[in-house]
């Protein structure tokens, strides 16, 4: 891993999940609960092959995610959040309800954020325990 810009929480974030592509892996991750590299690869914004290698790699160094076995394949792996990876998750959703406010978004995300607005804490703490059983 790289060194260390500072001490600064926000900094020390930053250096593992403020790149262009982190967050939209811990968000399909988020999503889908386990992904393969192949999956992961298919994402709209068109990542490309090595920055996912990359970024899997820092992800998985770093404690946010976890490689697993996949249990049809012996060439394939599933990659999955850790629980240090899910408690990223109410920074995603007050991501999303900032961007709700100020950008046109998918009706999926709307339905989602409008249970989101209904009990936020308990929609997190009820996803959260999902994906930690996932």
């Amino acid at each position: 891993m790289k060194p260390l810009r500072s001490d600064c929480p926000v900094s020390r974030s930053l250096d593992i999940w403020g790149d262009k592509w982190s967050l939209l892996i811990i968000r399909d991750l988020f999503l889908a609960k386990q992904l393969t590299y192949g999956e992961l690869l298919k994402a709209p914004e068109g990542i490309a092959t090595n920055i996912l290698a990359a970024r899997l790699q820092l992800l998985e160094q770093s404690g946010l995610i976890e490689k697993l076995e996949h249990p049809d394949s012996k060439a394939k792996v599933l990659y999955k959040l850790t629980p240090m990876g899910v408690d990223l998750l109410p920074i995603m959703i007050e991501i999303n309800l900032w961007a709700e406010k100020y950008f046109p978004i998918p009706a999926d995300r709307k339905a989602m954020l409008k249970e989101v607005k209904k009990d936020k804490e308990g929609f997190i703490k009820n996803a959260m325990k999902e994906l930690k059983r996932a």
